[in-house]
């Protein structure tokens, strides 16, 4: 099994910056595509960024192209969300996925029905 830990929300102003991470614990190896989903209030679930297994292919949400960059270290199992330019409607709790269905070039993961483990979530508020 794999657990997912996230880790980097918070409070910032609009305009500002944050970076999320996620480490995986367990059995690693078994990751495909790691990325990230958010849910606002009120809102259902949805998808934000993903990238491959080998790191070279990423897939975004139109509404975070441009603003976000996903990436992952493979040798410590961790998955990065750089966000810039941040505004209110990126308020939301963000929660790590991963799925163990893929392949090692293609982002598959992109929407909740692919995913197979996720993290509990962690609070992006922007906010002046």
């Amino acid at each position: 099994q794999v657990q997912l830990d996230e880790s980097g929300g918070g409070l910032v102003q609009p305009g500002g910056s944050l970076r999320l991470a996620c480490v995986a614990r367990g059995s690693t190896y078994m990751i495909y595509d790691m990325g990230w989903f958010r849910q606002a209030p009120a809102k259902e679930r949805e998808f934000v960024a993903a990238v491959s297994r080998s790191a070279e292919t990423t897939a975004y949400a139109d509404a975070v192209k441009g603003r976000f960059t996903v990436s992952r270290d493979n040798a410590a199992a961790t998955v990065y969300l750089e966000m810039n330019n941040l505004g209110p409607e990126d308020t939301a709790v963000y929660y790590c996925a991963g799925t163990s269905r893929g392949m090692k070039t293609v982002v598959t993961m992109r929407a909740e029905s692919r995913a197979e483990w996720w993290g509990q979530g962690t609070q992006v508020t922007v906010s002046s």
